[in-house]
């Protein structure tokens, strides 16, 4: 029986008790060795200074994901498409809650800025993973919502970028990724767990990554890394 009651509380404690580091390493040993998108795809917040355009009195919200994936395919154009941005506002008005805007396909131009993140964050969507760039910068941090990306680049994608599906199988880097699939990502990277094994990695995860408190508190004591890792199979 899973360790816990629903949608909500599984992704709290994705975010509360977890870091991609142990979870990785739980889907190693499942087998499921090419799990992380490139090194390159990280928090927009960790661009830039992470004080900066959120309020001291609001947590900052913006270096952590954990949500459903609803996958986009693009692919870059050369002129004005004859429908702009191709189905990418279809893709967003569909969003539901707790899932994760995850594209990939386009390289020409930005995949991302402002008025996207303020429609996926009003329809209660998680978050956006691009392999790609964004934009609008101030304004995307200002709104306090997870953002990963490449990098930033102003370019826009009206006349360079067509969203010709969602909801399909994609791939970004070494990672397929189906729709619905699990998305986590924390300022050490983002990975993707399949959606019919993510109760067993989130299991095996949280307790991982309580044995590793208990390992840091033995080491911290005067137990050697060797004993340690002889004592709890864990380093």
């Amino acid at each position: 029986m899973a360790m816990w009651k629903n949608d909500e509380e599984m992704f709290r404690l994705m975010k509360e008790k977890l870091y991609t580091p142990v979870v990785g390493d739980i889907l190693d040993q499942m087998g499921y060795n090419h799990q992380f998108l490139p090194a390159e795809i990280r928090p927009l917040a960790a661009m830039v200074p992470v004080n900066s355009f959120v309020s001291g009195e609001e947590p900052d919200n913006r270096l952590k994901l954990a949500g459903y994936a609803c996958t986009i395919l693009e692919h870059d154009v050369f002129e004005a498409p004859k429908k702009a941005f191709g189905y990418m506002t279809e893709a967003l008005d569909q969003l539901k809650p707790n899932e994760i805007y995850v594209a990939t396909g386009a390289h020409n131009s930005a995949l991302w800025g402002e008025l996207l993140t303020t429609t996926a964050k009003t329809r209660g969507a998680a978050g956006a993973v691009l392999d790609g760039y964004t934009r609008d910068t101030p304004q995307v941090l200002g709104l306090n919502w997870p953002v990963f990306a490449r990098a930033c680049w102003a370019q826009d994608s009206s006349i360079r970028t067509y969203v010709c599906d969602f909801r399909c199988t994609i791939e970004i880097g070494q990672v397929t990724i189906h729709d619905g699939d699990l998305v986590f990502g924390d300022v050490d990277g983002v990975l993707i767990i399949p959606k019919e094994i993510h109760e067993e990695v989130l299991e095996r995860a949280l307790e991982k990554a309580a044995g590793e408190k208990k390992v840091r508190k033995a080491i911290e004591e005067g137990m050697s890394a060797t004993e340690a890792f002889a004592t709890f199979g864990i380093l």
